[in-house]
């Protein structure tokens, strides 16, 4: 049975940079009767392809600290973002399947009057969707949105898929599913499971590498014509969002594809206003996909 009530792991990006993200994921689950119930004193994850890279104790300590905030709660946690998601999750297996590394974190933990005990589980909000039902999920849809979307995976979400389990890592269907269910319909493109150029720190230390990952698949979706660019990672978000502009100065090339994380998109076709969803403060405007829904075009 779906749990009613989860701990709210926001991260970073999502608070400071893209609230809407917040606020839609918070109302969407609402309509569901699902409650999110937010974590005093939650920090960064830490990212996993940076911190965890230059020092994994950090890493597992921090993370693991974050863990115990929601063990207080007495909820499993649920996040919106895949670096998130991967951190917490990895660092929640770890701790569990090694004694030796949970009693060192714990050593640490305890100068905070912190006990990581392995009680809670680390869930994406995608996978509890599809837990919710397609069929169930569509009881609550007031409009189909008649888009063609292009779906982002990122990286950290299927993989490694002998831990997860969630689905395909390569050949995936859980979110063009999720996509299907408010009445849009998925693009396949071929660079659809390739990274968005983010992760790993590249956009921290080397933002034009990261860029022409970011370039490449927008390339590809500029001449399938979508309506807009479907994903459910913040950091992800962040990347096509905002690193639209960075490709402009940098490259003098133009694509203007709107972004939207799922949540956004679900609570369009719910019926919630642009405002509620937050997507009108997107770096890229998302006013063409919206006149598109309003016309019924």
């Amino acid at each position: 049975m779906i749990d009613k009530r989860y701990a709210f792991y926001l991260g970073c990006i999502t608070p400071n940079r893209y609230p809407g993200i917040e606020s839609a994921t918070r109302k969407i689950f609402g309509r569901l009767g699902i409650e999110l119930v937010d974590i005093p004193g939650a920090s960064c994850c830490p990212a996993p392809g940076v911190v965890g890279s230059f020092d994994a104790m950090t890493w597992l300590v921090v993370g693991a600290r974050n863990i115990t905030l929601a063990e207080g709660l007495g909820l499993n946690i649920l996040t919106v973002c895949n670096g998130c998601f991967d951190t917490l999750f990895e660092v929640n297996r770890l701790l569990r399947e090694d004694s030796k590394l949970r009693d060192d974190v714990n050593a640490v933990l305890a100068k905070v009057d912190h006990e990581y005990r392995g009680t809670v589980e680390v869930r994406h909000f995608s996978e509890v969707l599809r837990e919710y039902g397609i069929e169930n999920l569509k009881k609550h849809i007031k409009k189909r949105l008649g888009l063609r979307v292009a779906v982002h995976y990122g990286c950290h979400l299927l993989r490694p898929y002998e831990k997860k389990k969630i689905d395909h890592p390569m050949v995936p269907t859980l979110v063009d599913e999720l996509v299907k269910a408010v009445g849009c319909e998925s693009v396949p493109y071929m660079t659809k499971m390739m990274c968005c150029g983010a992760g790993g720190g590249v956009r921290s230390a080397f933002l034009k590498y990261s860029l022409e990952f970011t370039k490449r698949k927008l390339e590809e979706l500029k001449k399938l014509n979508v309506d807009c660019l479907v994903n459910v990672c913040s950091f992800c978000h962040l990347q096509f969002d905002r690193g639209q502009k960075e490709i402009e100065k940098l490259f003098g090339e133009h694509f203007a594809i709107p972004v939207i994380h799922y949540s956004q998109l679900l609570g369009l076709s719910m019926g919630m206003s642009p405002e509620e969803v937050g997507v009108r403060a997107h770096v890229i405007s998302c006013d063409p996909l919206l006149e598109k829904l309003t016309s019924g075009r």
